[in-house]
């Protein structure tokens, strides 16, 4: 920008210069790797810095933003795959949060090691990055008037950019201790107000004079005429994980100096900030980053960070409308406000996995991370080597059968490729300790200790369309039993009318007198878990209905959670449905289930068999989740006709929902706080109606899998409708011709128990050796109502990270059905994995799960 172009015009041109920190893959430890990284790399563009830590990057001057992205994007890439061959990882924040003073040497430049041997451990302690911001303006007299324009604004360039709470092992407390240590300078701060830049440069020549300085590149001004080029440069804001932030910076510097030389140029008077101010509202931007209050440059008094920053942003909105870039600077504010700085992420990162390490992994892949690739692209990627080499199955939802890429999948597959096995393997450690700290885990039944619930790291996409077919089959589906569950507790007019057979119910293993007992209006499914696959050709089959004590919701929500902490850059964002709602969802689910009579807001409790449970983790997690406690059997007294539970933290307390995780049979032979058995008291207390259980007591008999077979019968009959997901074609041991078919056949089916769990007792015929399929046929002839058989379904696959590479496991949905005055689909889905060359998905046989991605 030249003095007779005072206007905001697109031909002002930006830059960059990052650098990054280097830190070890192994030990997330900052360590002195630049030379060896800098030597693979163009000797333009790539230069050293004071510590051998770090690396510096220049981009080209732009006018457009998005051309500043790709190159800043491309420079990260080549950085960081050069990093990589070392065992590397590069970091763009203001500090690394494990760092030793005496583990980094200084680079041996004559000029470096001047500044180490004049400001001693000032210099030594300079283990700190920053993203420089360039602004193209020729005038150099027009650069030193503009500068008491951009003052005032500084500080809130560095609350948005605040990248470094962690200093040396501990937390500072600052959002930015890059820019407390970078102050520490005799020539850091506020630039002052200069007449013209002949008096400024006689200031620097002072300085020289002086000896504080050694050249003109030491003045570190919070923006300062360059020394090298004709430009205005941005110091004071630290680096930034996210790419996209910088690029948000450089849009706001680019129209704050635009703003200020057309000012200049105007002849208006600058603002007139006393140093001690300024200075004071940098000290407040580096404390509250964007979490808490800034000075605000007009009215000089605290405000939120918010409310600062749209003041920013109406400030030069003129002028970023006139360079075309307000839609990307203000886009990136609002998003940058809404998810908090990344210093407060890094905090984050750290409370749920209780390692600095955890900040370190997420700043690193933040760093590597390029958006450029939609989330739903439609060109699909090619076949990526290493990660996929030799992947090959006939029915997968994120390969072709030409091993291409499918659109849905092509950011998420992106994104782990450039991350590469070995940093994987770092992730999925991370992960695997993040669930032990969290307590992730599972105990299988005879199990001695618990196991980590087997999380795999690349997601499952299911289409929005997909869903919405789902989601009014799964409702349709719970309705039906529903009804089914009153009318076999009650009247059994299904059976009188013959649309089930007696035998069927009669011969239940689930079937319990219990259920016969409860109020009308008792709910009897307040949350379902129906399994799902898919066939060959992409449809949906209803695999088995969960309606006792369906498991695995928090396993979902806990996915999502581990996900978000340990592949930051498979951010699913807004095309993803998000999983927040679920335990309002479930709680008003369970409120809607108390007792008609209850007086106030339900008093909700976990009813779990305690610490011992194989589903310990679960029962605490949804209870953390609801905001309820977790209370066992041997909790739970009775008074006056209510349950209470006694000796809790809470003190002593009625209770009108138990959402039940307890086995029933186990639960009524349970021991009270009084040392009697609470199963009679429990059933007496929800006949007379002050209490709830949920799932209700009796579930059980729909549970069987010969009950599967007549849900399609169920639904035409108590809903008068069709049937809008399809079942497994199941046939029925305890049937004459049935029974005759599946022994003639036994090699062509699944052969289940119909009171399996788990995969337990299953044979798959096509995979079944002779003997199997010997004691299979005895078995089932020894007792054949306890027997089904179902058509092999050809099941989808899903790449899953064996840690060196993707292989196709078959994989199943549980979805998640709450009744809240009709059923409610929930937002979130757990998606299994079997072994490898296995039908049998479940975490119990050696199976995994996976984060779902629900579009909407």
């Amino acid at each position: 920008m030249g003095s007779g172009s005072a206007g905001a015009t697109r031909a002002v041109t930006c830059g960059v210069e990052e650098e990054f920190h280097l830190v070890g893959l192994d030990t997330r430890h900052l360590v002195p790797g630049a030379r060896e990284v800098l030597d693979r790399l163009p000797a333009k563009g790539f230069t050293a810095e004071l510590h051998q830590s770090e690396i510096e990057t220049n981009s080209h001057p732009h006018t457009e933003l998005s051309d500043l992205r790709a190159d800043l994007v491309r420079s990260r890439n080549e950085v960081a795959d050069s990093a990589e061959q070392s065992g590397l990882a590069i970091v763009a924040a203001g500090t690394v949060p494990l760092a030793r003073f005496e583990e980094i040497p200084v680079t041996a430049d004559a000029r470096y090691l001047g500044m180490v041997d004049s400001f001693q451990r000032l210099a030594h302690e300079q283990l700190i990055c920053g993203a420089h911001v360039h602004v193209g303006v020729a005038d150099r007299d027009l650069a030193v008037a503009a500068l008491p324009w951009l003052a005032p604004w500084l500080p809130v360039l560095l609350a948005l950019s605040a990248s470094s709470p962690y200093w040396l092992g501990g937390d500072t407390g600052y959002a930015s201790w890059r820019s407390t240590v970078w102050r520490r300078w005799p020539t850091s701060g506020p630039a002052g107000t200069f007449a013209s830049a002949a008096e400024y440069d006689e200031m620097v020549e002072g300085l020289l004079r002086s000896g504080v300085i050694a050249d003109a590149g030491m003045v570190y001004y919070d923006a300062r005429p360059s020394r090298h080029l004709p430009t205005l440069e941005l110091r004071i804001t630290d680096s930034c994980p996210d790419v996209d932030d910088v690029v948000m910076l450089a849009a706001l510097f680019r129209a704050l100096v635009v703003r200020g030389c057309h000012k200049a140029v105007d002849g208006a008077r600058p603002p007139r900030m006393r140093e001690e101010w300024l200075r004071a509202a940098t000290w407040r931007a580096a404390r509250s980053g964007l979490e808490g209050e800034l000075v605000h440059p007009i009215r000089l008094h605290t405000a939120p960070a918010a409310d600062v920053v749209d003041t920013l942003l109406t400030t030069v909105r003129p002028y970023l409308e006139d360079l075309g870039d307000w839609d990307t600077a203000s886009g990136c504010a609002l998003a940058a406000l809404g998810r908090g700085s990344s210093a407060a992420r890094q905090r984050a990162a750290v409370a749920r996995g209780g390692s600095l390490a955890d900040a370190v992994d997420l700043v690193a892949a933040q760093t590597r991370a390029d958006a450029t690739v939609p989330l739903a692209g439609s060109v699909p990627a090619p076949r990526t080597p290493g990660l996929f080499e030799g992947y090959r199955a006939a029915f997968d939802e994120a390969l072709g059968p030409d091993g291409r890429v499918r659109p849905a999948y092509a950011a998420p597959v992106a994104a782990l490729t450039r991350l590469g096995a070995a940093r994987l393997r770092v992730r999925a450690r991370a992960r695997d300790e993040l669930q032990r700290v969290d307590g992730t885990l599972f105990r299988p039944d005879g199990a001695d200790e618990p196991r980590l619930y087997p999380y795999d790291l690349l997601p499952r996409v299911v289409a929005g369309d997909d869903w919405a077919r789902l989601r009014g089959g799964l409702a349709q589906r719970v309705a039906a039993l529903e009804a089914f569950l009153h009318d076999v507790h009650g009247e059994r007019q299904v059976v009188r009318d013959r649309i089930v057979p007696a035998w069927v119910v009669d011969g239940a293993p689930g079937l319990r007198g219990t259920g016969g007992h409860l109020p009308p209006d008792t709910v009897r499914i307040t949350l379902a878990g129906i399994d799902l696959v898919r066939d060959g050709t992409g449809e949906w089959l209803v695999l088995e209905d969960n309606l006792n004590m369906p498991a695995g919701l928090a396993y979902a929500l806990a996915a999502r959670r581990l996900a978000a902490t340990v592949l930051p850059e498979l951010d699913p964002g807004t095309a993803v449905l998000k999983p927040d709602q679920v335990p309002a969802l479930l709680h008003a689910a369970l409120t809607a289930a108390a007792p008609p009579r209850t007086a106030g807001d339900p008093v909700v409790a976990v009813l779990s068999e305690g610490p011992d449970s194989p589903a310990w983790f679960e029962h605490r997690f949804l209870a953390d989740a609801l905001g309820v406690p977790v209370v066992t059997p041997g909790d739970l007294r009775f008074v006056g006709g209510r349950v209470v539970v006694t000796g809790g933290r809470h003190g002593t307390y009625p209770v009108d929902v138990l959402y039940r995780r307890v086995d029933e049979d186990v639960l009524a032979a349970a021991i009270g706080a009084d040392r009697r058995p609470i199963g009679p008291g429990l059933l007496a207390a929800v006949r007379t109606g002050t209490l709830a259980i949920a799932n209700a007591l009796g579930n059980g008999v729909a549970d069987d899998k010969v009950l599967y077979a007549y849900v399609p019968r169920l639904i035409e009959y108590y809903l008068g409708e069709q049937p809008l997901l399809p079942s497994v074609r199941t046939y029925l041991c305890g049937d004459p011709d049935d029974f005759a078919y599946v022994l003639d056949h036994l090699h062509e089916l699944v052969v289940k128990p119909v009171d399996g769990y788990g995969g337990e007792g299953i044979v798959i015929g096509p995979d079944a050796g002779d003997q199997e399929l010997k004691q299979a046929r005895t078995d089932i002839t020894a007792d054949p109502r306890h027997w089904v058989a179902q058509e092999t379904v050809a099941l989808s696959t899903h790449p899953t990270f064996t840690g060196e590479r993707f292989e196709p496991r078959a994989v199943d949905l549980r979805a998640f059905v709450c009744q809240s005055g009709g059923p409610v689909v929930l937002p979130v889905a757990l998606t299994r994995s079997a072994p490898f060359r296995s039908l049998l998905v479940h975490s119990l046989r050696g199976g995994g799960a996976k984060d779902t991605w629900i579009m909407r």
